[in-house]
């Protein structure tokens, strides 16, 4: 992490507390969402603004406005834009009527390990019977060491094809039964068996278990002591474009001490492109596309490639900390009963090597979730008569880095766990207009989807099911590391069913943010943006929560839920 001088900091703080933001960047071209678009509403100024207790399109347009300006240089933890990031929220946090929130602090500092490879011009050699086969950084693949070493060397490790990857006793399910990897690399599918196999009995059909994240794959991979795995990247099932990967390992790589995190880790990690995979399983003697569907059958066999892969990593180590802003509105009654509120304030900071622009904003990415975190503080602390329970506010960092910051806060929560009623999580909440529905992630996961109804119901619309619950975003945010302490969590997101252009629009809205946005440096603030569909989403939330804070019940897990035994160990603790 980069330190200031004392004057430096103090200097910086104040420009970000007095400073307008800058002119947003020049538009890209619009999206080609609904038919008709609402008026747009001119954000004003963050600071200079006079805000009203209400959740309003004009208050949340400044902050998104200052958070997603180049001013912050991409919200990057460690940097200068992190310092302006928290300074701003705790300011916000303060200005709606917070009071400190982690044990009479607005911050937690969480420590980190930072990874930057320095020889990107590096290749993957590939020794295989048809000749070397070099693969290109970004091109092709992507690689790091997850272990934080200056340097890693592998010299013709055994390439092992090991399925989905995954050890799940439950299902009677083990990718890597009998197998001795001590020394090899293991090349893994993305997600997980059920999806690929369209069987709706298998794991939970199309539907992604946490055995189809890529963090579980390369935490299983160093468990069984490989010594370097890789991802096959596919599109739909990972949920993302190659782009997104490409752009999220450019970059430094962030992780917990072991400190704090004890589980082994992969010396070379990384991923390959649908096309790389291809071409390596061809040069090896091997058809990828018929070897890939014996992974879908119950009773795989691991597959050795006859080939040897060759790396040589070199990285600067580095080790600082990173901040969660954690603000507090103390409950009248029932103060030690607390509902959680979550977003996190993070993103890929700037790319020097980019022509152009450099700098990855990050507007809906999460500067939604931030701006909502913060209007929905402000609504608590007008709300009049006050909330019963105690509601915490909780920006978090590292999201972007595998839920580090989140994932620290549950291990070091100012609030135990089993004291905690829910967690509502905002992340990434789509300007597309107003829907007619809000969709649930994970939905059936908790009595919380009743509250979100009932709130969506208030408004005229309803709750809907994620259409695509083989993307895995139950676990991709987090609310999933409070999920596993076994705090019941709501992550609600925009629907589809636009007022204006219906579901056709509202789709081609998604699916072009998703293609031309997502992680990408056109993922800026407009004054042209309609707020009005995301303010509606907010007031459903601010609803959900105003509820819990005045009632005496507490929602639970599903009894199918794979968390709900988490809950209950927490009470019984």
């Amino acid at each position: 992490m980069r330190h200031l001088s004392l004057a430096g900091a103090i200097a910086l703080l104040l420009a970000a507390c007095t400073n307008e933001a800058p002119p947003p960047a020049e538009p890209p071209s619009p999206a080609p969402t609904a038919e008709v678009k609402p008026a747009p509403t001119p954000a004003p100024d963050a600071i200079n603004h006079r805000y009203s207790p209400e959740i309003t399109a004009p208050d949340f347009g400044a902050r998104l406005k200052k958070l997603a300006s180049d001013e912050f240089e991409g919200r990057e933890p460690g940097e200068l834009g992190e310092r302006l990031t928290t300074a701003f929220i705790k300011d916000q946090f303060e200005r709606a009527g917070l009071k400190p929130g982690n044990n009479g602090s607005w911050f937690q500092s969480v420590p980190t390990v930072s990874t930057r490879l320095t020889n990107t011009d590096l290749t993957l050699d590939v020794t295989t019977p048809s000749g070397v086969e070099k693969f290109a950084f970004k091109k092709d693949m992507v690689v790091g060491t997850l272990a934080a070493k200056p340097q890693v060397s592998l010299k013709d490790s055994d390439i092992v094809f090991v399925g989905y990857g995954v050890n799940a006793p439950e299902q009677d399910w083990n990718d890597y039964h009998g197998l001795v990897l001590k020394g090899k690399t293991v090349i893994i599918l993305v997600n997980d068996p059920g999806f690929a196999n369209n069987d709706p009995d298998l794991f939970k059909g199309r539907a992604m278990t946490y055995y189809g994240r890529w963090t579980y794959k390369f935490e299983e991979a160093a468990r069984r002591g490989a010594a370097a795995a890789f991802i096959v990247h596919e599109t739909a099932g990972a949920g993302y474009g190659w782009g997104v990967i490409e752009n999220s390992w450019s970059g430094p790589q962030h992780d917990l001490p072991s400190s704090e995190d004890p589980a082994p880790r992969m010396e070379v990690a990384g991923w390959l492109t649908n096309e790389s995979a291809h071409r390596l399983f061809e040069k090896s003697g091997l058809n990828f596309d018929e070897i890939r569907k014996t992974a879908d059958v119950r009773g795989f066999k691991a597959i050795p490639l006859k080939s040897k892969l060759s790396v040589n990593l070199t990285s600067t180590i580095t080790t600082g900390s990173s901040e969660n802003v954690v603000g507090l509105l103390p409950g009248s009654q029932r103060a030690d009963e607390t509902i959680v509120y979550s977003a996190h304030w993070d993103h890929l900071g700037k790319d020097t090597s980019l022509q152009g622009d450099q700098i990855y904003n990050g507007a809906v990415d999460n500067g939604t979730g931030v701006a909502a975190l913060i209007e929905i503080a402000e609504a608590f602390g007008g709300q009049q008569p006050p909330p019963e329970r105690s509601v915490l506010f909780v920006a978090v960092t590292l999201e972007e880095s595998g839920l580090l910051g989140s994932k620290y806060f549950a291990a070091h929560p100012p609030v135990p766990p089993a004291r905690m009623v829910a967690n509502i999580n905002m992340d990434a909440m789509y300007l597309v207009g107003k829907a007619r529905n809000m969709t649930i992630v994970g939905f059936g996961q908790s009595e919380l989807d009743g509250y979100m109804k009932e709130a969506l119901a208030a408004q005229g619309r309803v709750a809907t099911a994620e259409e695509t619950p083989e993307k895995g975003h139950f676990f991709r945010s987090d609310h999933f590391n409070f999920a596993r302490k076994g705090v019941p969590a709501l992550y609600a997101k925009g629907g589809t069913d636009l007022e204006q252009g219906g579901d056709s629009a509202g789709r081609v809205a998604f699916d072009d943010y998703t293609k031309n946005r997502y992680h990408q440096v056109s993922d800026e603030f407009r004054d042209d943006l309609p707020l009005d569909g995301v303010i509606a989403d907010v007031q459903a939330l601010y609803a959900v929560g105003k509820k819990l804070a005045g009632e005496t019940g507490w929602p639970q897990w599903s009894a199918d839920s794979e968390f709900r035994a988490a809950r209950e160990a927490s009470l019984k603790k």
